[in-house]
């Protein structure tokens, strides 16, 4: 017959103590001193960022709404309704509740439904995005209430801290009164050696979607590093700076100048001054750093 009593179970308790005890009472000195100085965890890397400034920059230019959606439920269309449908992606219905609106040219009810495309999983199926937030960029659909369009296949983002942080940034830079126009090419090139060797000025006069003259000037003294900057106004001015990394005025600079000087935009015929235009016009883009994206 089973012997219910709890009589040995204290005994066993009491005999672990005593093991963890002992154990502990003889722990050698060098065993102490190897906990004591084992190396510390690996540092874990950082998640990479979900969308750069250009990513939102570029999607708010484009988008009527950008709001914080949260998906309520999802539906899978079938692939032979999915034209353009990318390999390995699966378009997605997708019924959500809209959390607050972040920019909007557009009424916007508390319910939605939009198409995204998302990437399957490593087994080849569609993420399960109920309860998930997302920062959607998207227009209206004309005699459809509720229901949007996203204006890019890389516009519905994963809302976090960062990325709702970036969003109102870029959203609140885009409207600022002083929010600097679109640029749309490079109108007049030209550059001017100075009396010392070494010595020369440049200026470049870009055109914009508004019509507002935009130049960029740099600056060479002999023995200095050359110095440049943008004037986002009709003055050209020798004091003008580079603009900071990550604002709108580095965006309009950074992703849409082109990657060379057209050739009629030379005021001059002689190679020197073209050539250090184009010297000058090279390091400007060096600066620049080029314009990151990941989602667009």
């Amino acid at each position: 017959m089973f012997d219910s009593r709890p009589v040995a179970a204290a005994p066993r308790r009491g005999a672990v103590a005593v093991l963890l005890a002992l154990a502990a009472s003889q722990a050698t000195p060098g065993a102490a001193q190897a906990q004591r100085t084992a190396p510390p965890p690996a540092a874990v890397a950082p998640a990479p960022p979900l969308a750069t400034f250009a990513d939102f920059a570029a999607l708010a230019e484009r988008a009527a709404v950008v709001a914080l959606v949260e998906v309520r439920d999802q539906t899978v269309v079938e692939p032979a309704r999915a034209p353009g449908l990318a390999p390995g992606h699966a378009r997605l219905y997708i019924e959500g509740r809209t959390q607050a609106l972040l920019a909007g040219r557009a009424a916007l009810g508390e319910s939605l439904v939009y198409l995204a495309d998302v990437p399957l999983d490593a087994r080849g199926k569609p993420p399960k995005l109920r309860k998930q937030r997302f920062i959607v960029f998207a227009d209206p659909v004309p005699g459809r209430p509720g229901t949007l369009a996203l204006v890019d296949r890389g516009a519905q983002v994963p809302a976090t801290p960062a990325t709702e942080q970036l969003a109102r940034t870029v959203i609140a830079a885009l409207a600022g009164p002083d929010a600097p126009p679109a640029l749309t090419g490079v109108r007049d090139v030209m550059s001017v050696a100075g009396n010392l060797t070494g010595e020369s000025e440049t200026q470049l006069f870009l055109e914009t979607a508004t019509g507002t003259p935009v130049s960029l000037t740099v600056i060479r003294r002999p023995g200095m590093e050359p110095q440049w900057g943008v004037s986002w106004s009709e003055i050209v001015d020798q004091a003008a700076r580079p603009p900071a990394p990550e604002t709108i005025e580095w965006y309009r600079l950074a992703c849409f100048l082109p990657p060379s000087l057209p050739r009629d935009a030379f005021l001059q015929d002689d190679r020197a001054s073209r050539a250090r235009a184009e010297s000058d016009y090279g390091f400007i883009l060096e600066q620049l750093g080029g314009c990151p994206r990941i989602r667009t």
